[in-house]
Formats: structure tokens, C-alpha cells, sequence
């Protein structure tokens, strides 16, 4: 019994509205990651190539950059709550393009269309998840939110592999995608009704107030940095440099790993899943300890393991990419509990929509171009270029976050 209280007493913080998104996270992510095992090799298979896989990830960012700034803007003066309900469901519904592309345009546009309504409403939920959880316990909440994707998503990339082996790999990913609209709308109507609203006074804008709150969002997302410390610039700048050299990488691993270092399609659904069980493994203890301590030092350690963890992916045999995978998963906990906390901490919260805002624009922007870029490098040059750079990246970022970047001795609510 004391054993559950204390347990009871940890966990305690996962109530009202964190609770609900977790809820939906868990449909969500298992939809997300479901049909991302095998994304591009599917888009390959409909007709484009690398470079064509580059500009569609290129448009893909654009469009998840378009709206950050209105997005953070609106989330700071109207709410969250509606903004994350109702663009919940209009990313559904631009899955459906995905389910029946008969060629790689279609592609392309359901990824515009799915980004846009994404871009919108992300600073909104980033926010939320800040407003909904208390300072001390920042690592652990943002450290659990990995766990629960992790958890949710581990059996995907599975039934990725089976509805490949079943109904081959374009059949079986539009069953996949038919699968993540279900999941979204699902996840939709649970956002919808259960969320509480966290900011005072919140009121529903017009269409036309939206339209017309582009300018001034855009002007209050860039003077927003004369209103947090400076380490919140550092730390924004060093975390854009690390994204644009894992961004040159994202699309291409499935390709890589099965044209280049021959892993057989069906084995790759399998293999991948170990990102996600190492995140399981390692969220709760790093979270804790990004509460405990300091935020920066696995920051700090998150980079160096990515490094490590492409150099042996890029040369591997089977042991070898199991490996990396799994510096991939420890990397991913360390870098997401401890920057979302150092940036929460940074933060005021009637700043925190405009920050998300303007840090989501500015990093899908160097993803834009880092995917691009990466496409190109990988066509044009070799199949190893867009990684070698994802590994220089690191450099630059690792020492910025070094010298630059400073813990508050007061962290923001």
C-alpha cells in the first residue's frame, strides 16, 4: 500500500486536460507512426523519386511553418481549446488523400493540406501542455507524453509489417492510412468534448479576425524575444541547427536501410519498433532526473548521441542499425523532456503561444530546406551525404547550447 501511494502521489499531476491529451495521443500516435514505417517507399512506388520526396517534405514544412505564427498568436488571445478541436479534425480528414493517391501529387497535396491545419493549431497545444502541468514536474510530464507516444506507437510499425506482407505495400498502406483517419476523428471528437479552456476570457474568432490577425501575430512573434531571456534565443537557435541536420535524414532511413544496407521491407517494420520500446525504457528515469537536476546536461548528451547513433546507421549491418536505433530512442527522450522543460521554464505563459509559434515557423522552414536539401544530396551525390551532414549539425548546436545557453535560477509557471 505505501508503494501505491507514493505512486499515486508521483503520477498525481496527470489530471484535467494533460490527462485528455494523452488519451488522444495514444490514437494519434499509433495512427501517425502506423503508415510513416513504410512512407517513403510508398511514395516512391506511386511515382516520385528521392528529389520529388525531398520537395513534397519541402512543401510539407512550408505549409507546417505557414501558420505558426497566427497559430501562436490565436492561441494567446482567443484559446486553446478550439483551436485544438476543430484542427484536429481537418487533419483527418486530409488523410483520406493519402488513403486513395493514385500518383504522388496527391501526395503532395494531402501533405499541405494536413500540415496547414497541423501548423495551426500545434502552438495551441504546446501550450496547453505547459499551462497544465506545475514547473517542478516539467521533465516527468514532458518525459511521460514520450513514454505515451512511445507505448501507443510501438506496435505500429508490426502492423505496418503485416498489412505489407498481406496486401503488399500500396494496398497495405492505404488500409493504413484508412486506419489513422479513423484514429484522428476519433481523437477529434475527444478533444472536442473534454478539454478545458486554460486561458481567460477565451472567445471564438471569425474567419475574417483570423485572416486579418496574420500581421500582428507576425509582429508580436518576432518582439516576443525582447520579452524572454536571452538563453531562449540561444537555446531556439541551437535546437534549428540540430533540426536541420536530422531533417536532410528523416525521410530517406526506410530507403536507405532497405535499398542501400539491403534489410529486408518486412524485417524494417520490426527493427523500427525499437525506437520506441528504448523510449519506454528510458522516459520515466529521464525525466526524473531532468526534474532532479539540471535540464541542459541531457540536452547536451542527446546531441553527441544522435551523432553517434547516425555514424553507425550510415556503415551498419543488422547489429549494427539495432544499435543506432537504440541511441536513437535515449536520444529522443533526453532532447524532448529536457528542452521542452528548459523552454517552458524560460517562458512566460502569456508568451508561451507566440514563442511555440515563432520556434515551430522557424524550424519547419530549416526542415523545408533540410528535406529538400537532403533529397537532392541523396540522388545527385550519394545515399550517405544527407547523413554525414546530419552529423556535422551537431557540432555547432552541442557547443551553442554549451556556452550560451543558461538555466533560471526562478522558473517561469
Amino acid at each position: 500500500m505505501p508503494f501505491l501511494g507514493t505512486l499515486k502521489q508521483e503520477f498525481s499531476f496527470i489530471k484535467g486536460n494533460y490527462a485528455v491529451l494523452i488519451a488522444s495521443w495514444i490514437m494519434i500516435d499509433f495512427a501517425s507512426e502506423l503508415p510513416a514505417t513504410y512512407y517513403g517507399l510508398y511514395v516512391l512506388k506511386l511515382g516520385a523519386t528521392t528529389t520529388i520526396l525531398g520537395i513534397i517534405g519541402l512543401s510539407q514544412f512550408l505549409a507546417l511553418a505557414s501558420m505558426q505564427f497566427p497559430g501562436g498568436y490565436l492561441a494567446d488571445k482567443y484559446g486553446r481549446k478550439w483551436l485544438i478541436s476543430t484542427m484536429t479534425f481537418g487533419v483527418a480528414l486530409s488523410f483520406i488523400l493519402y488513403a486513395v493517391a493514385p500518383s504522388w501529387p496527391f501526395i503532395l497535396v494531402g501533405a499541405v493540406l494536413m500540415a496547414t491545419f497541423n501548423s495551426t493549431y500545434q502552438p495551441a497545444l504546446n501550450a496547453m501542455i505547459s499551462d497544465s502541468l506545475p514547473a517542478k514536474r516539467r521533465g516527468m510530464g514532458f518525459s511521460i507524453v514520450m513514454l505515451i507516444a512511445s507505448a501507443s506507437t510501438t506496435p505500429s510499425p508490426a502492423v505496418a509489417g503485416v498489412l505489407r506482407a498481406y496486401f503488399g505495400l500500396v494496398d497495405g498502406m492505404r488500409i493504413g492510412y484508412g486506419i489513422v483517419v479513423a484514429l484522428f476523428l476519433a481523437a477529434a471528437f475527444l478533444r472536442l468534448f473534454l478539454l478545458k479552456e486554460t486561458v481567460v476570457n477565451a472567445s471564438r474568432p471569425r474567419l475574417h479576425e483570423i485572416i486579418q490577425s496574420y500581421p500582428t501575430a507576425l509582429k508580436e512573434s518576432f518582439a516576443v524575444w525582447k520579452k524572454v531571456p536571452k538563453s531562449m534565443l540561444y537555446l531556439f537557435l541551437s535546437f534549428s541547427i540540430a533540426t536541420f541536420g536530422f531533417s536532410s535524414t528523416n525521410l530517406f532511413v526506410v530507403i536507405y536501410a532497405t535499398r542501400v544496407l539491403l534489410i529486408d521491407e518486412i524485417l524494417w517494420a520490426f527493427i523500427i519498433a525499437i525506437i520506441p520500446i528504448t523510449t519506454i525504457i528510458f522516459a520515466i528515469p529521464v525525466g526524473k532526473s531532468v526534474d532532479k537536476f539540471r535540464r541542459k546536461i541531457p540536452l547536451l548528451v542527446s546531441m553527441l548521441i544522435f551523432g553517434l547513433a547516425i555514424w553507425i546507421f550510415i556503415y551498419g549491418d543488422l547489429t549494427k542499425i539495432i544499435v543506432s536505433l537504440i541511441l536513437l530512442g535515449a536520444g529522443s527522450v533526453m532532447m524532448n523532456a529536457s528542452f521542452g522543460a528548459l523552454q517552458a521554464d524560460l517562458t512566460p505563459k502569456e508568451q508561451r503561444g507566440k514563442v511555440s509559434g515563432f520556434t515551430n515557423f522557424a524550424n519547419y522552414i530549416i526542415m523545408a530546406l533540410g528535406s529538400a536539401l537532403g533529397g537532392f544530396l541523396y540522388e545527385h551525390v550519394s545515399p550517405q551525404a544527407p547523413f554525414m551532414m546530419a552529423i556535422v549539425a551537431v557540432l555547432p548546436s552541442f557547443l551553442l547550447t554549451l556556452v550560451l545557453v543558461k538555466e533560471p535560477k526562478e522558473k517561469e509557471e
